[in-house]
């Protein structure tokens, strides 16, 4: 049963929220959040992506870098920017865009529901990113970013949820120049509390659907200090998964792995059926189908579904495209360490995927006649076949799901003393 509390929640001025928020500090490179500081002086990314203030020269790792994002922190709380509630609640945070709508709760959820398997996991974690946010949340003494959590929609939480939303003013409103429009309300109502965290007390199983680093980090860091200072909870947003919207994530080759085109596309139809669709992008239109750009041109690749494995992993449109096609084809052995492989999320569009494999042009590859890269977009994962893998116990290929809208960083901070 998940152990969800309500928090002590550190949270941005009211009038300095949409000043503030900033998307999740893994989307941006360093000089992209170096351009949106410069644009958002107030923007969290001077704390979520410190890295970003300082010459190319200093590592993104190093331990100043940290110390400056506790030090910028520790400074906006001193000066009013950031305020503490005097006790804990639950907050709701609803995001809305291109009449999509999604509505989740901010609370803490108990690490050991992490290492028992109720909040199951279907990602692995990279050493370097993991030890990144231990550094960041031990220097900050605070959780920063929430992890998104999804959930099989409850009828107890969804009826606590509308009456909330029906009859309290909202905490924060606005729309971030993404278009989001983001929307915060503060559980005070004690009733409304009680049957939130009954009904997550009820739920079997929860899933971490982005942030799966922040997660092992929190757990990580409270495992070690024996929960003492609160580290015995880290904070999540969680929304239902019938809510979330699930995006493609995408794939960029930087070479043809010394083939020419024509090579390339021979080898190709060995595993797939091929068929050209011209100059202008086309999205795949169910699974089993992965739209490729190659030379200008795209083209529609279709899997033969007699292929298709029964296991929840192998089984997926991401790893028979990687198993059939990356490794064996293009040479990509490793997808999590290889240099020759770019992700691509698909809130970027086709147009970014074509633009980025016209611009490859990588000295290892001897063949003139095949500059370039070439690209592939996927059908989405859906949150079915996440559900079914982390229930099996497996994990998914790296950059599997992208969701979309993302829920803003520097809007609710869990500090740990």
């Amino acid at each position: 049963m998940a152990d969800v509390r309500p928090f002590v929640c550190c949270r941005p001025r009211v009038a300095l929220a949409a000043d503030v928020a900033a998307l999740p500090y893994d989307v941006f490179n360093r000089h992209e959040a170096s351009a949106e500081i410069e644009k958002h002086p107030l923007s969290f990314l001077r704390i979520d992506k410190t890295a970003a203030l300082f010459p190319d020269t200093t590592s993104e790792y190093d331990l100043q870098v940290y110390a400056k994002a506790a030090g910028i922190f520790n400074e906006d709380i001193e000066s009013g920017v950031f305020e503490v509630d005097e006790q804990p609640y639950y907050y709701l945070y609803r995001l809305q865009k291109d009449g999509h709508s999604q509505i989740g709760i901010t609370a803490c959820i108990a690490i050991e529901d992490y290492f028992a398997g109720v909040l199951k996991r279907h990602e692995n974690t990279r050493h370097f990113k993991l030890e990144d946010r231990i550094k960041h949340i031990e220097a900050l003494s605070a959780q920063t970013g929430p992890v998104l959590v999804t959930y099989r929609a409850h009828e107890l939480i969804d009826n606590a949820v509308e009456r909330i939303v029906a009859s309290s003013e909202p905490l924060y409103d606005f729309i971030s120049p993404d278009n989001v429009r983001h929307t915060m309300w503060r559980v005070d109502d004690q009733a409304a509390s009680e049957d939130i965290q009954n009904g997550f007390s009820s739920l079997d199983a929860m899933y971490i659907a982005d942030g799966h680093h922040r997660a092992a980090a929190a757990c990580n860091i409270g495992k070690e200090r024996g929960g003492a200072g609160g580290s015995d909870y880290f904070m999540m947003v969680a929304f239902p998964s019938d809510q979330l919207k699930v995006m493609d994530y995408n794939r960029v080759v930087f070479d043809k792995n010394e083939l020419s085109s024509d090579e390339l596309l021979q080898k190709i139809k060995c595993a797939f059926s091929v068929e050209k669709v011209g100059k202008d992008p086309q999205k795949p239109s169910r699974r089993g189908e992965f739209a490729m750009y190659l030379d200008n041109e795209w083209y529609m690749l279709s899997l033969d579904e007699a292929l298709r494995p029964a296991d929840a992993v192998r089984g997926l449109d991401v790893s028979l495209l990687h198993e059939l096609l990356l490794d064996p084809i293009l040479g990509v052995d490793d997808p999590r360490s290889s240099k020759r492989i770019a992700y691509v999320g698909g809130v970027r569009g086709l147009e970014e995927l074509k633009r980025r494999s016209d611009q490859a042009r990588p000295s290892c590859d001897k063949n003139t006649e095949a500059g370039g890269g070439v690209a592939f977009a996927l059908y989405p994962c859906s949150l079915d076949e996440l559900f079914a893998v982390a229930d099996d116990g497996q994990l998914m290929p790296p950059k599997s799901t992208w969701f979309e809208p993302k829920p803003r960083s520097g809007l609710f901070m869990n500090i740990i003393k």
